[in-house]
């Protein structure tokens, strides 16, 4: 992706501001927008699609989580709306916006078979974590996140059991994905199982 692309960069700068007063949410922060959109332009150059589609998942992944600033709770057509308010504003191609918006919504932990490579892609780089090595940093970081929204403690045995469950429910879309991280889902889950074996003992 050009650097000196005026929509995106400006796009940032939008978002960066918008996000700003959730920095004290440990996990949905404005990094993690970054860390999706740069995600889904690996994904797209891996997968080699064409030089449109760029940019517009390049938007999508940075506008993925805004609904946050709204509720917490099923605000994935929130995170839709902000992206269309904000790229009508700046004149940007309606059709374009309608593919953003899919895409957003295809974010969604209950939408679980995406239609096309573009969401297969977006969904990879949401759940990219998953399978890194940050992996137990960012699962900290997200619990710590839930127990300071729902005013409630965790135990770290459920919250590990959780996650465990999350990894074997899991699955990449995209052939690049798979490639890249599969064999860090195993040493992952492996980890996760040697943790809840342990505090069992």
């Amino acid at each position: 992706m050009n650097k000196n692309n005026a929509i995106i960069s400006e796009a940032m700068v939008y978002v960066n501001k918008l996000l700003l007063p959730l920095e004290w949410l440990y996990y949905h922060q404005y990094n993690h927008s970054l860390e999706v959109m740069e995600r889904c332009v690996y994904l797209w150059k891996e997968e080699k699609l064409n030089s449109e589609e760029i940019e517009i998942l390049a938007l999508a992944g940075l506008f993925h989580d805004t609904g946050f600033v709204i509720q917490y709770d099923d605000n994935e057509y929130i995170w839709a709306k902000i992206a269309r308010n904000y790229l009508t504003s700046v004149l940007y191609s309606n059709e374009k916006i309608k593919i953003i918006e899919r895409l957003i919504l295809a974010t969604q932990a209950s939408y679980r078979e995406p239609k096309d490579i573009l969401e297969k892609i977006i969904k990879d780089a949401d759940l990219d974590n998953l399978w890194r090595d940050d992996f137990f940093e960012k699962k900290n970081k997200m619990k710590k996140e839930l127990e300071t929204i729902k005013k409630i403690k965790m135990k770290d045995p459920e919250w590990d059991h959780a996650s465990l469950v999350l990894l074997n429910e899991h699955k990449y879309f995209t052939d690049s994905q798979k490639k890249e991280r599969e064999w860090k889902k195993i040493e992952n889950r492996r980890i996760l199982e040697s943790m809840l074996k342990e505090l069992q003992d």
